[in-house]
């Protein structure tokens, strides 16, 4: 069998089961099977990825976002899931070593999947002695079937015995048409084409090789280049350092100059930045008491966004320097050092955040924002960190931004294995003695917090009973969903009618969409409904 007819095969085969499972259906086991047919096809059609260990890799963490599917089914672990499972497309049907090259050629695979498709279908054109034969059949059939159909009426009519078989065969036919009518609806058939044009997506290459070839050039080493003068001008770099620096970015002294800029940049940003250390280290390091009427959070949501930005910049600001034949320069030990110097403050800096962070957090509770602070602190570490190897292994920006979109990579996978939901609610109602309850962000939370939120009934009675009720047109509290969502401060009521949204929701689904959380949560709901 060619590849062009195994490949077509796996598409329709690959669409059919995607519309068999997926349909009017939720995440859950209906996704095991899915992978399990497009990672074997993928296998099967690129045979030479089996020996690829970057594919390996991400193959584990590919399952390990697959189990905490089945485990959590949070909307982190499923979009962990599909990008590691794109990753691993793009690994496979091309030759690359970033992940953003190889997320460009998985888009390629998008845009021009119909076209990809449609190479798939191209048959030869049928010949006209089979035309001919079709419609000669269809002549020599129209009289016995007109005989027949006359006969069976007469039949029918004649003896009630056939006439009663006859009924139950319409029956049974009506029937047959009417669920085959329900399984290729319009809107089924519509998905039926979805689920082709996804599994084209995922099995069929792109002609374009455009960022296999483009990464192809790229190397981690930096390497020394003399570019000539006309060349040199051209570039954006240069329009800038001459905006700047004016006739001192010209000539055979262009590098010293540069490096004696770069020097003077980074001592100055160096004081400037150790005078803010120094006072975070002062206030926020040492006997900061959080519990205290201070600017909180003023000092978190501006101060911390501001910090987090100017770090940002940071990293750029040395990137900036160290970005060509600066790096080969004799005299530049000072320039080096400058950054390094830029690199630990930076560092320090990234604490004072941390602990601002971890303050707030203390005094309100956890939230989304406050664990993606403490998220995104861990990838400027690790950020900081490989700029320090890029200054001092003189490597490229391409191994810079390679090796920080892998850390991305694992870092999405050790994070999608959290219910954050889950953690958030329970953290927060553990202390809610010792820190506000925040009831209307906990209602914002997933399902899985439901039997948390239930079993702390009490706590969101107080917290309701605190705020001014508006008045209603119903006495009762379990009136229905439409009065809970139009009452912001209607705790109770949007969990218990969140309890029967849930249980009536779970009702509709198959044992395709099962997942350990909403078992574990519809099981808790009904054993309480039946005490």
């Amino acid at each position: 069998m060619s590849k062009k007819i195994s490949q077509w095969i796996l598409v329709i085969a690959g669409g059919i089961l995607f519309s068999l499972v997926f349909w009017q259906e939720k995440l859950g086991i209906n996704t095991i099977f899915f992978d399990a047919f497009i990672l074997a096809a993928i296998f099967y059609l690129y045979a030479n990825t089996r020996q690829n260990a970057v594919v390996r890799w991400l193959v584990i963490g590919h399952l390990i976002c697959l189990a905490m599917i089945i485990l959590h089914n949070t909307l982190l672990s499923k979009i962990a899931f599909v990008t590691t499972l794109l990753l691993i497309v793009g690994f496979a049907e091309y030759v690359h070593r970033s992940v953003w090259f190889a997320g460009g050629s998985v888009l390629l695979n998008i845009i021009f999947c119909v076209a990809s498709i449609g190479e798939q279908f191209k048959q030869k054109k049928t010949p006209g002695k089979k035309r001919k034969n079709i419609s000669r059949a269809i002549r020599f059939a129209i009289i016995p079937v007109l005989l027949v159909a006359v006969f069976f009426i007469i039949y029918s009519l004649s003896n009630s015995v056939f006439q009663e078989i006859t009924v139950k065969v319409e029956q049974y036919i009506g029937r047959f048409f009417t669920s085959v009518f329900d399984v290729f609806s319009p809107q089924r058939l519509l998905f039926l084409v979805f689920g082709i044009y996804v599994t084209g997506c995922l099995l069929l290459r792109s002609r374009l090789n455009y960022f296999s070839s483009k990464e192809s050039t790229l190397k981690d080493d930096l390497q020394r280049t003399r570019l000539p003068w006309k060349k040199r001008i051209q570039k954006t770099s240069f329009a800038f350092a001459e905006t700047v620096m004016g006739r001192f970015a010209r000539g055979m002294m262009a590098l010293k100059n540069e490096n004696i800029t770069g020097v003077i940049t980074l001592l100055l940003l160096n004081a400037l930045l150790l005078i803010i250390n120094i006072i975070d280290i002062s206030y926020l390091w040492f006997d900061f008491d959080y519990m205290g009427d201070v600017f909180l959070y003023k000092m978190v949501h501006e101060g911390t966004e501001l910090l987090i930005m100017s770090i940002v910049l940071a990293m750029l600001v040395v990137l900036f320097f160290f970005k060509g034949n600066l790096n080969f320069y004799r005299r530049n030990k000072w320039l080096k050092y400058g950054a390094y110097a830029w690199i630990v403050q930076n560092k320090v800096l990234v604490i004072s955040v941390l602990l601002r962070d971890y303050y707030y957090i203390a005094r309100y509770g956890l939230a989304y924002k406050r664990i993606g602070v403490l998220l995104f602190l861990l990838m400027v570490l690790i950020g900081l960190a490989t700029v320090f190897i890029k200054i001092w292994q003189k490597r490229t920006s391409y191994f810079l931004f390679r090796v920080n979109a892998w850390a991305g990579i694992v870092l999405l996978v050790l994070a999608s294995t959290i219910h954050w939901d889950e953690f958030i609610a329970s953290y927060n109602l553990q202390r809610k003695d010792q820190v506000p309850l925040d009831a209307e962000f906990l209602l914002t939370l997933s399902d899985k917090t439901l039997p948390l939120l239930d079993a702390n009934l009490e706590a969101f009675k107080k917290a309701q009973a605190a705020i001014p009720r508006q008045s209603s047109g119903s006495d009762s509290e379990t009136d229905s969903w439409s009065r809970s969502k139009n009452c912001d401060t209607c705790f109770v009521e949007q969990i218990l009618a969140r309890k029967d949204l849930f249980l009536q929701k779970q009702s509709h689904l198959s044992w395709l969409s099962w997942n350990y959380a909403d078992a574990a949560t519809a099981k808790y709901l009904k054993e309480k409904n039946n005490q």
